[in-house]
């Protein structure tokens, strides 16, 4: 099995003691309950948007842009899940424990608790073997046609039907109760604005296009990286700049920047642009290849070059 390793890989010798002081950290590590509020308010709204506008105005195209943006909230809520995992969206606890169970855990079907115990366990093993996400990118980089297998598998519904027969196989209805909650609120919204046809839509999007989202994910956050196995976060993880089209579709909420929420997981994610900015501007990332400029620059980095 690899096992981690510290090796002075190009870079620069840098610390994030040299590039930060503690009072800024304490600052960006403050969370807020209005910041979070607003943040998940958004990703709602977004949702309700979407819903509206394949409902007001039904045709082909209207239900494609729906199904794209209601699989962008899909990730949104489930990075909503992630960050109430950490404790970090809001400031009051209970807020946090109530919006990752029942609306970031519950959209996606995956219990706070047990994400909870299972992410930490990533951040806590990142750049060893004993890392539960290696599994995700162990292959990476890949050739460009096993990578385009892998996007028709997603784009064809395999992977989300595969992942659907999985999360039903045996259910243990107790923790599916947020998700059976979720959905009747979500049906019954739809039925009262008379369009439960519409429900339907977030099916096709967690089939079709949420299995897309969460690889490009996955590929950007680790991936992409430079070793997986090096106990330096520059070198294990990656930050995807994202413009406006990007964070509406597949990166809310400000997930694409991992690497910095790596380094400092208390930092809520509505601070984790300004601490990129701050680090970027101090020099801590010269020399490392941990920040692609937009997602199709952070894919070449997830393709074997030809040589």
């Amino acid at each position: 099995m690899p096992q981690p390793h510290t090796s002075p890989l190009p870079g620069n010798d840098k610390t994030l003691k040299d590039c930060l002081s503690r009072e800024e950290l304490r600052t960006l590590s403050q969370t807020t309950n209005w910041q979070g509020a607003l943040m998940l308010g958004g990703d709602l709204l977004l949702l309700g948007l979407a819903f509206a506008l394949a409902i007001a105005w039904p045709n082909p195209l209207s239900f494609v842009v729906a199904i794209l943006i209601i699989g962008g909230r899909q990730l949104a809520l489930a990075i909503v899940l992630h960050d109430c995992a950490h404790k970090a969206l809001f400031r009051t606890p209970w807020l946090n424990e109530f919006a990752g169970r029942w609306i970031g855990g519950a959209a996606v079907d995956v219990p706070l608790q047990l994400y909870r115990d299972y992410h930490l366990n990533h951040h806590r093993h990142a750049g060893t073997d004993k890392d539960p996400d290696q599994g995700l990118v162990k292959a990476y980089p890949v050739t460009r046609e096993s990578l385009r297998r892998k996007f028709i598998r997603d784009l064809t519904g395999q992977t989300g039907f595969k992942e659907m027969v999985m999360a039903w196989r045996c259910p243990d209805w107790r923790a599916k109760t947020p998700f059976l909650v979720f959905q009747a609120v979500l049906l019954a919204a739809l039925t009262l604005a008379g369009a439960p046809w519409a429900y339907a839509l977030w099916w096709v999007a967690r089939i079709f296009v949420y299995p897309v989202i969460m690889r490009l994910r996955n590929i950007g956050e680790h991936g992409a990286a430079t070793d997986r196995y090096d106990l330096d976060a520059r070198l294990n993880t990656h930050t995807t700049l994202a413009n406006a089209l990007e964070r509406l579709l597949v990166a809310p909420n400000n997930v694409n920047f991992h690497l910095e929420h790596h380094m400092f997981a208390a930092v809520p994610p509505y601070n984790l642009p300004r601490l990129h900015r701050l680090l970027s501007q101090r020099g801590y990332y010269e020399g490392y290849r941990c920040i692609s400029r937009s997602y199709p620059h952070m894919l070449t980095k997830a393709v074997q070059s030809p040589a």
